[in-house]
């Protein structure tokens, strides 16, 4: 099938050469990730243009996500030797380890500098991730002030600003950018479902429709709990039981309406906590490649 959503404006291709610009200036790539896409949201163009720079991957909606699955996310970062992190921004749970995670991967850079008589200084990163992920939440709370501009859709910071957290971090933020084209309809869709993508550019319907298949495997009792839903509603078919969750919501025949209700209650977790990436998967897709 061919991928339907796409979604690569202009100013994200001038933040791409931007990011390639200034990664000379820093010691170490933050890529603030979806933990509930772990690896989709991770953008394969900063991987290509930062692959010699140092980096860590910092999940982000902790909260949000299936909290076994973050773990196992760990895990598979520690494993593959890709320093990683999972937080909640709004409460500035992990926040406090990003020092300590990284000082380790820049101690013996920042030693020579020091070694051949240059003056101790912060360490230097460059923020990047796809839009919506939390980026400006995440260095807002790093530097301990409301720098970086915010908001719930993508697309909200437009430039580049540097911020600095004491003499300990100095961070260059950038604006949330994707990518020029999907590899499938399911990365697509599951970065629509999550809030990377704006809205105006998919199917209301066709991605609430991926997400109920989903959460049909992997929280059905959310489901069943927020729409009041019956066994016998899940012997329907996706598009029926999207009929019916419209007409349980008070939405009549509104499919439109209902799917944005879906998506949006899919974003804010009142249908649960999931994570729809399997790092599982990701070994299974590994060996049966080589």
């Amino acid at each position: 099938m061919a991928v339907t959503i796409q979604w690569f404006p202009g100013h994200m291709a001038k933040a791409i050469r931007q990011f390639e610009e200034n990664l000379s200036l820093v010691d170490i790539v933050f890529e603030v990730i979806d933990a509930r896409i772990p690896l989709t949201s991770q953008n394969p163009e900063i991987r290509r243009i930062s692959a010699q720079k140092p980096h860590l991957y910092i999940m982000t909606k902790r909260d949000l996500a299936d909290p076994k699955l973050t773990n196992q996310w760990l895990n598979y970062f520690a494993e593959h030797h890709q320093p990683a992190i999972a937080i909640d921004a709004k409460t500035k749970f992990g926040i406090n380890n990003v020092i300590s995670v990284i000082s380790p991967i820049l101690r013996e850079k920042l030693q020579r500098e020091q070694d051949k008589g240059m003056k101790k200084r912060p360490i230097r990163a460059i923020s990047v991730g796809v839009p919506n992920v939390g980026k400006s939440t995440v260095l807002n709370r790093l530097v301990n002030r409301r720098a970086a501009q915010v908001g719930n859709r993508p697309g909200v910071t437009k430039g580049q600003q540097w911020l600095k957290s004491d003499d300990k971090l100095e961070l260059l933020d950038t604006p949330g950018i994707l990518w020029p084209k999907f590899s499938s309809q399911e990365v697509a869709d599951k970065l629509a479902l999550t809030g990377a993508i704006k809205e105006s550019v998919f199917a209301s319907d066709d991605v609430a429709l991926f997400g109920l298949g989903r959460l049909r495997l992997l929280n059905p009792n959310g489901l069943k709990e927020r729409y009041h839903l019956t066994d016998a509603d899940f012997d329907l078919s996706d598009v029926d039981l999207l009929l019916e969750i419209t007409k349980k919501v008070g939405m009549r025949d509104d499919y439109e309406r209902g799917s944005n209700r879906i998506i949006q209650d899919f974003r804010s977790g009142k249908i649960g906590r999931f994570t729809l990436d399997d790092p599982e998967m990701v070994e299974d897709d590994a060996q049966t490649n080589n």
